[in-house]
């Protein structure tokens, strides 16, 4: 897999046309799609992700499901796996994943055992990046940082047509950097983290605070789900937000303001050409990207005189993720499909060779 890393770029190009499962693991949903060589999805089927208090073998079960649902119907010659977490250098294992029980989890030998075609597996945020990068916003970028915004923020660097991972895999991770010190408690552990404050989970949690005090300016939101906090959604936010709620559009301007304020932060430390902002949250559109772009230009250290990153929206949506794994599984097919002709040739040999000895014993 290091080996397929470091030649992305070129490595592309020459991949088999041939289609591949994509898998897009997060804290809600568990997404699969066959995408073709185009980045087209072919078919697309989704579950939701099973409890964190279950075992991760409840999680694997669902995913090999859904790849063998999609395998009755499409031919499939590899899958690629975005999961949300940390995977080691390798690509093979998930080392930690904050809203998932995965601890050192040796994901990819597991389900390539179960599913019988090679298995990839990355970072649920590089695949976005990835995918973007190849098929939608982020095309013709040579310093692209992608993050993602659902239940938390993953984060993704792509420089030069490739992936930073860093020295250990993890690098990215930019949802748990400590913005506010002794802030929200996170799940990873610690507290203040920026996806405690600029995710789905911050939208969500925010609506449910203000309608649980009754608070005058929720009282919309509160009629709308008839005084059921716990129904109050990201998608039902982002509804009323566009009819023109005044707390829902007020909750997006806030959320966008911390996505901004990170954003800074990242170009002083990794000067990029282009943020591409993905996710389920970005599909609020100009309600979360315009309050981003503000905040960033406010925050940027040496505002006025530098270039500034462009901040677009990810034009694969929520479905980078998917598209992006499925297209890097597509080099580990072409590994495979090597290895396979190769031992074809290895058996054909020893059949000829045969065939010889027994005609030279026959005589």
């Amino acid at each position: 897999m290091r080996t397929v890393s470091t030649r992305e770029r070129r490595s592309h190009l020459s991949a088999p046309r041939v289609p591949t499962v994509g898998i897009d693991i997060g804290g809600t949903k568990v997404m699969a799609g066959v995408v073709d060589a185009d980045g087209t999805i072919l078919e697309k089927v989704r579950a939701e992700t099973p409890e964190k208090s279950k075992s991760p073998k409840v999680v694997e079960d669902t995913i090999a499901e859904l790849v063998l649902d999609l395998s009755d119907r499409h031919d499939v010659h590899a899958v690629g796996i975005g999961a949300a977490g940390w995977i080691d250098a390798d690509r093979s294992r998930v080392l930690f994943a904050p809203h998932l029980a995965w601890r050192d989890e040796p994901l990819k030998d597991a389900l390539t055992a179960r599913l019988a075609v090679p298995v990839m597996v990355d970072n649920d945020a590089n695949s976005a990046a990835w995918g973007e990068w190849r098929f939608g916003a982020g095309r013709g970028e040579d310093h692209l940082v992608m993050i993602t915004l659902g239940t938390g923020i993953g984060g993704a660097i792509l420089e030069d047509g490739r992936v930073k991972r860093g020295k250990y895999g993890v690098a990215g991770e930019f949802g748990h950097m400590q913005v506010v010190p002794g802030g929200h408690r996170c799940p990873c552990g610690n507290r203040g983290c920026w996806e405690q404050y600029s995710s789905g989970n911050a939208l969500v949690r925010e609506a449910r605070e203000l309608a649980a005090a009754e608070s005058p300016v929720a009282y919309g939101i509160i009629d709308r789900v008839g005084g059921q906090v716990g129904d109050i959604t990201g998608p039902l936010i982002t509804e009323l937000a566009r009819s023109g709620d005044a707390m829902c559009t007020e909750l997006f301007h806030e959320v966008g303001s911390w996505l901004g304020v990170g954003l800074a932060n990242l170009a002083a430390a990794l000067d990029p050409s282009c943020f591409v902002i993905g996710g389920g949250v970005s599909a609020a559109d100009e309600l979360l990207i315009e309050p981003a772009r503000e905040a960033f230009r406010r925050q940027l250290t040496g505002r006025g005189y530098r270039p500034e990153a462009r901040i677009v929206k990810a034009q694969l949506g929520p479905e980078a993720g998917m598209v992006g794994a499925a297209d890097l599984a597509r080099l580990v097919a072409r590994r495979f499909r090597r290895a396979n002709r190769r031992r074809l040739e290895r058996y054909e040999r020893y059949e000829r060779a045969a065939d010889n000895l027994r005609r030279a014993v026959g005589q």
